[in-house]
């Protein structure tokens, strides 16, 4: 049936596709997660499976997904997986993760229709109708069969990519300090974004100069690529309401937007 699914439009609730999911993943012994990559009509682009696991955990890398997904050029993506066990309910572990996700999609413009769990007589449609709240590889997600496993997050999407972000700073710092060689490893246009994402995630204002002094070069080799990320409308240029003879420098909304869903997804 897959080779009859190919192009035609997915609809979740649909008895044959469910079934079809039933009789192809459902008797499993081991817990696997298929992803479906739709186009903007909802018609299926790709049918692949991305992870599997023991019966008690199946791990999750959002970024595995959502890179796919770009690739794919895909508007919309469907989760299926099973529970060995036989008992479909979703366990919180199946639903935080989900949440998530959408959470990443909704910022990535890939949206999740659905987040189907199966077993070989039952099915349980986990994401209708519920609203996203507010990734490194390693630890993953998971998504649990029954109450045993946890997914581990903070507080939510904002606060997972922050800490993300800061674990990746850390590491370029600590690769500058051991290798050196800007001229080869070197990112400022990066390395400025992410500084800029921290500082506005604890809420803090970044002056021209202190992210020029962030970026490793120069001060008028700085200030030339943050005029250049301006025209580029990646970052924006306010004034200091108590000083206007200084600039802040805050990542344009839908940059900040994107850049929590990449972190969020994991760090580098």
């Amino acid at each position: 049936m897959r080779a009859e699914l190919l192009g035609r439009v997915i609809e979740p609730s649909s008895p044959k596709l469910i079934e079809y999911f039933k009789t192809s993943m459902g008797a499993l012994p081991e817990e696997i997660l298929r992803v479906l990559f739709l186009d903007a009509s909802r018609r299926l682009v790709a049918d692949e499976q991305m992870q599997h696991g023991s019966v008690r955990q199946l791990a999750l890398y959002p970024r595995t997904i959502f890179r796919r997904a770009l690739e794919l050029d895909a508007a919309a993506i469907l989760l299926v997986h099973n529970h060995p066990s036989g008992d479909p309910t979703p366990s919180d572990s199946d639903i935080r993760v989900t949440e998530l996700l959408r959470g990443i999609g909704r910022a990535l413009d890939v949206e999740l229709i659905d987040h189907i769990i199966v077993t070989q007589r039952e099915h349980h449609r986990l994401a209708a109708g519920k609203a996203p709240p507010r990734g490194r590889p390693g630890p993953p997600l998971t998504l649990g069969d029954g109450h045993r496993d946890r997914i581990e997050t903070e507080k939510g999407v904002a606060d997972l990519a922050l800490a993300n972000a800061r674990r990746t700073l850390r590491r370029r710092l600590l690769r500058k300090q051991l290798l050196g060689n800007d001229e080869l490893f070197g990112e400022p246009a990066w390395d400025m974004l992410i500084d800029l994402f921290i500082h506005e995630g604890e809420a803090k204002p970044v002056s021209t100069s202190s992210l020029g002094i962030a970026s490793g070069l120069g001060m008028s080799s700085a200030l030339r690529l943050v005029q250049r990320l301006c025209d580029a409308e990646l970052l924006v240029r306010t004034s200091d309401p108590a000083d206007g003879r200084r600039n802040f420098i805050q990542l344009a909304p839908e940059v900040a937007h994107r850049l929590t869903a990449y972190f969020a997804a994991g760090e580098e």
